[in-house]
């Protein structure tokens, strides 16, 4: 019965992601999964002889970008009303996507030479016009208003004593949070997530920006002291870093979107 009861959640949050909303049970859930299958491809990045470096994040920058905006064109009605294109299995089309695009680019490494990082940044770059060129543009002036909000912490962690990859993971994170509080301060969007909607709901939407702040910078700091000097460590650590920013960038850049063209 227990299984039973599980099976028939899970099967909702995937097939039926809009009828379960956010709750609690639903976060936990999907936060396992993903924690699961983050652990899998870590894996399988080592069996391909892929280290999780600067050639990996640049690679798959374009494919971060490219989800999110096909997540917003579902919501735009662009595409059809699928479970498909809406969260978690957006999330599986672009890991597909992704990962279809990481094999031939080293196929195309070992056969001609040109490393893997290149080809593959640059199959996202081309898709990516194709999937904005279908959005409307409805507040053209929600994109600066953002950068505004973000110069300072620009600023700040450009001259902060800590690691180059430890900044970018915190501002994307920044850049997402920050996102959220001014489509909810200046646009009339409101926050869907359990956590966040209760800090928001008590302090105000900007109060979520340095929430999450303070849980990533903790996070990174825990990262960085539990981890080893060998190599197989130090690529768990890069890998550890580069997904909690990719969840930032992903989420942060489908607000923007979501901002600009006014779904």
């Amino acid at each position: 019965m227990v299984f039973e009861d599980f099976a028939g959640k899970l099967a909702e949050y995937f097939l039926e992601p809009r009828k379960s909303g956010y709750d609690l049970s639903k976060t936990l859930t999907l936060a396992a999964i993903l924690v699961a299958a983050a652990y899998a491809v870590h894996r399988i990045l080592g069996w391909l002889g892929v280290r999780p470096d600067k050639r990996l994040a640049v690679a798959v920058a374009p494919y971060v970008a490219l989800g999110a905006a096909v997540r917003v064109l579902e919501d735009a009605a662009v595409l059809p009303d699928s479970f498909l294109f809406v969260t978690p299995m957006i999330y599986v089309l672009v890991f597909c996507a992704t990962f279809g695009a990481l094999l031939l680019s080293l196929l195309a490494e070992r056969r001609l030479g040109v490393p893997y990082f290149k080809p593959m940044f640059l199959a996202g770059v081309l898709a990516l016009p194709f999937a904005l060129s279908r959005l409307p543009v409805a507040n053209p002036h929600a994109a600066p208003i953002v950068l505004a909000f973000m110069l300072p912490w620009i600023l700040g962690f450009g001259i902060a004593r800590w690691s180059g990859q430890n900044k970018i993971v915190a501002l994307l994170h920044v850049f997402d949070a920050t996102t959220t509080a001014v489509a909810m301060q200046f646009f009339g969007y409101y926050e869907q997530h359990v956590l966040p909607t209760a800090v928001i709901s008590a302090f105000g939407p900007f109060s979520f920006v340095l929430l999450k702040l303070a849980a990533v910078v903790a996070m990174l700091v825990l990262i960085d002291r539990v981890s080893g000097r060998d190599r197989e460590t130090t690529d768990l650590t890069d890998y550890t870093k580069l997904v909690i920013g990719i969840l930032g960038a992903a989420t942060g850049t489908r607000d923007l979107i979501t901002l600009v063209a006014g779904v």
